[in-house]
């Protein structure tokens, strides 16, 4: 059946007639069809008027994976305001933290209320909650009525402020037009068909690959949708790949971190029904051909096919997805000469060449959606053409002006277009130079990891400034506390003299599960270097081992 309705409103509030939500309570799943969901919205959004939300008003949330959550998300559109959806706590951060970058994200944002639940009220600063109301999503249900006014199509319905990877989130601004098209677009892309696919995901909903790639891509082709939560999946990754067994589900997505712990807690567990996905997105972060390979070790005699999964490249700045491999396609892994990567050359070797790296492709570009790079032929910046481009940052004219020009986003994504299609290398965050020399961090990592010491996805390399000189500092955290941390120090140090020719001045063992990370599970970078200066805020260390 074809997709029908051109913009946002058309796509979720009509013709809602088999989908359903079922969501989890904490203890089981609830269900409840769409348009249930709809019609529950409508009186939460008579709740918000009286609370002052109307058009033209934006409202500050935090979007945790709940049904009232959902309820609330479309209730402040019909009130006819803009959803600003602020990241949830990260790993590692403090109340004191995530309150303080609240009040940075609201002094921009001239917001009407902040939204969130029970969890997350208590880190709200009392500085902030006496000059912005704070409500629950719970607070708002109510019988009332109002007649609809969301956003219209060239209007900003949403910012979704990034998690965070690399620096302090921005906020880009989507208007419904722009979700609309891209809802289209993962629809094609996906070979859906409407009312009769099923997603499961725990991703989180302040995500962008939760909010689009998920929740309204299912709500808005009438898809049944399974909502775990970030939480479920962190204290036992099985319940994903259970859960897409149980509802037979057809897509899902997640991380390339997250397909690693979900394929390493399932083993050789039998799933207690064959796999009928179709659609497997694997994004947000660099794709590892291991990680692929482990994965059909674990979940192959269960059904899973190769060709099920899409990596794909994408980010809030594009609403989501700018390329990925096709459907009923196994994704191409090609090798190229590592120390020419580094000096921005593309060479494509054997995989058995010394000094090989294999790159997984995140496939061509989407209809519609151009990709270059601003050296061409080589690893350069990639820039992003596409009908779904936010309108810029909001509040951050500066930013805006750097990185989008001329309807080109500017991504500060390093990679290539080879045979017309994308390879992602690693965020500018994760290049450093070194003596001259460009060094991809994630190259050193991966190294590091597979000397087996290293809990896979647990490492971070980062550039320290030191007295005026930049020293390399390699935060780790180990498989067991009871391993000699010296020889793991001096290990990973000869990995990396022999990948990149660096050396490196230091190895922090950090505490498990204490490595600064986004609510999706990429590392914050910029958090780990402002932990290791005298100032910052101390990480939970087993040990530091100098080298010489």
């Amino acid at each position: 059946m074809a997709a029908t309705g051109t913009e946002l409103w058309d796509l979720l509030l009509r013709g809602r007639s088999r989908g359903v939500l079922h969501h989890w309570d904490g203890e089981g799943f609830g269900h409840t069809p769409w348009r249930e969901v709809v019609r529950e919205a409508h009186g939460m959004a008579a709740t918000l008027r009286a609370a002052g939300v109307r058009p033209g008003t934006r409202v500050a949330t935090v979007l945790t994976n709940s049904v009232h959550t959902v309820r609330g998300l479309l209730a402040v559109w019909l009130a006819g305001g803009t959803v600003a959806s602020f990241p949830l706590p990260a790993r590692g951060q403090t109340p004191e933290e995530y309150g303080s970058q609240l009040t940075r994200l609201t002094e921009r944002l001239d917001a009407t209320v902040l939204l969130t639940d029970e969890t997350i009220a208590p880190m709200v600063p009392a500085e902030l909650a006496a000059r912005l109301p704070v409500r629950s999503w719970t607070s708002l249900y109510g019988g009332g009525h109002i007649d609809p006014s969301p956003p219209g199509p060239q209007e900003t319905a949403f910012v979704q402020y990034s998690s965070g990877s690399t620096s302090v989130p921005k906020g880009c601004a989507l208007t419904s037009r722009a979700i609309a098209t891209h809802l289209h677009m993962l629809y094609d892309l996906a070979d859906g068909r409407v009312g009769a696919e099923t997603i499961v995901s725990w991703l989180p909903l302040s995500h962008d690959m939760g909010i689009f790639g998920t929740l309204l891509n299912a709500w808005a082709f009438d898809y049944d949708f399974v909502l775990s939560s970030p939480e479920r999946f962190g204290m036992a990754p099985r319940t994903w790949f259970r859960d897409i067994s149980e509802f037979g589900a057809t897509m899902s997505a997640g991380t390339n971190t997250a397909l690693y712990l979900a394929a390493r807690a399932q083993g050789r567990t039998p799933l207690p029904k064959p796999l009928a996905l179709k659609v497997f997105v694997v994004g947000a972060e660099r794709v590892d051909a291991a990680t692929l390979e482990a994965t059909m070790a674990a979940f192959g005699p269960s059904g899973l096919s190769r060709a099920a999964f899409m990596p794909a490249y994408g980010m809030a700045e594009a609403t989501l997805a700018v390329s990925s491999s096709p459907t009923w396609q196994e994704p191409s892994t090609l090798s190229f000469d590592g120390a020419g990567l580094m000096a921005g050359e593309i060479v494509e070797v054997s995989d058995d060449t010394p000094g090989a790296t294999r790159l997984v492709s995140n496939g061509p570009p989407l209809p519609g959606v151009t990709v270059t790079t601003q050296e061409p032929g080589r690893v350069s910046q990639l820039l992003v053409s596409s009908p779904s481009l936010a309108s810029g940052y909001l509040g951050d004219p500066v930013q805006t002006a750097e990185r989008f020009r001329d309807g080109v986003l500017h991504t500060g994504d390093l990679g290539f277009v080879h045979k017309g299609e994308v390879y992602f290398v690693g965020r500018a965050d994760d290049l450093i130079s070194v003596g001259g020399r460009n060094v991809y961090t994630s190259e050193i990592e991966s190294a590091v990891e597979a000397l087996g010491s290293v809990r896979t996805g647990c490492s971070a390399l980062v550039d320290v400034a030191d007295g005026g000189v930049s020293r390399l500092v390699l935060l780790l955290e180990p498989k067991r506390r009871s391993d000699d941390f010296h020889l793991i120090a001096d290990r990973a140090a000869a990995v990396a003299r022999e990948k990149s020719g660096i050396a490196l001045a230091e190895c922090v063992f950090v505490e498990r599960g204490h490595l600064p990370r986004t609510p999706s599970g990429k590392v914050q970078r910029f958090r780990c270097r402002a932990a290791l200066r005298p100032d910052g805020v101390a990480f939970k260390t087993l040990a530091r081992v100098v080298l010489g």
